[in-house]
């Protein structure tokens, strides 16, 4: 956030249905009220004011390719472009095409998705399926361009994600709704979700995929351990066990407001446990991927261990895949070859399975 030289306004970006727009809230006004400064679809990444505050810079992305920095006149609106990042790679990939869906879940809660068809996609065919869940579980996906996302579809995959409740974007009741119930209407949203792909005509419905990382990997183990509609799952930097993550995490202690026990585990044991896809994992069958770093302080590796040590005793199809050296944020931050290598194993694994 910013302030105007006055202090009359403070600008900050704001998460509002899959877009992330500049606003300038005024401190003055005896209500609430902001003016939109960059409101159009797509995301504000970060912003800068000039000196003068007539001019911001900001860094700016969209679903047609990778973020670009920008200027905006603030008296005139006039925009400019300033970067052509990966314009002449992007130029010679043919992209998935990008449909935006609102649909219900099982309550009738509207929700908010988009479907990416793999590139040559021809709707008279059958398309296996990936669906992709995101972190947080306080974030959302949005408009804007994302590697994997295309890197699946180019493979031959119908790639789908959404917002489910317990997101950003969708004001406070939506986003506080798996407050002290993890894995209960955001377990039926992303249901609710897959129910609406599965019928489109060009969807496979045997050859249907799911992974996603942090909470993304909370909830691919939830759904393991809950149906066994899916025929190959990838589980990155997992929540597995709330009672060790306890322990283990560098937010452990936040962990009894992140997910809403407020208590300790030995004060609360049962809702930790509830809330927990590992009480859940021994009606696993589907076959499961582990992608976890060692310097993971956030979902610290033991987590994926138990999942990986439960699947083997059950006998499911499964590996642990662990980098060294990275962190949480292998997938964005990580060393260049290691996070082509986590996508090559995502590649390999969906292949053998799908």
């Amino acid at each position: 956030p910013t302030w105007s030289k006055d202090g009359n306004q403070l600008y900050t970006m704001a998460t509002e249905k899959g877009n992330q727009p500049l606003l300038a809230f005024s401190t003055d006004s005896p209500t609430p009220s902001y003016e939109r400064i960059i409101d159009e679809p797509g995301l504000v990444g970060s912003f800068s004011l000039d000196e003068a505050q007539q001019k911001v810079a900001y860094l700016w992305g969209d679903l047609s390719g990778p973020a670009q920095v920008r200027v905006r006149d603030l008296g005139t609106g006039e925009t400019k472009t300033l970067t052509d990042f990966n314009q002449a790679l992007m130029a010679e990939i043919e992209p998935g095409n990008i449909e935006e869906v609102w649909f219900k879940s099982k309550d009738g809660t509207d929700l908010h998705g988009w479907i990416m068809t793999p590139p040559g996609f021809d709707p008279s065919q059958k398309y296996p399926s990936i669906l992709e869940i995101h972190g947080g579980p306080q974030t959302q996906y949005g408009r804007a361009y994302f590697h994997e996302l295309n890197l699946l579809a180019a493979q031959g995959y119908v790639v789908y994600w959404s917002n489910p409740r317990g997101s950003q974007g969708y004001g406070e009741d939506f986003a506080g709704a798996i407050y002290n119930r993890w894995g209960s209407v955001d377990f039926e949203d992303v249901m609710a979700w897959a129910d609406y792909v599965e019928k489109l005509p060009y969807i496979d419905t045997e050859r249907m995929g799911v992974t996603g990382g942090s909470y993304g990997g909370y909830m691919t183990t939830l759904i393991i351990g809950k149906t066994h509609r899916f025929k190959a799952a990838v589980a990155q930097r997992v929540v597995s066990n709330f009672v060790s993550f306890y322990g283990s995490s560098d937010m452990n202690i936040g962990a009894e407001y992140l997910f809403g026990a407020e208590k300790a585990p030995w004060d609360d044991l049962e809702n930790y446990w509830r809330q927990s896809p590992i009480a859940y994992i021994g009606n696993a069958k589907t076959p499961t991927l582990l992608i976890h770093s060692e310097h993971d302080f956030r979902c610290d590796k033991e987590q994926g261990e138990q999942v990986f040590v439960a699947l083997r005793k059950l006998g499911v199809d499964s590996e642990l895949i662990l980098f060294p050296e990275e962190s949480h944020g292998l997938s964005r931050a990580g060393r260049t070859d290691r996070r082509i290598e986590r996508l090559s194993h995502m590649i390999r694994w969906f292949a053998t399975y799908l």
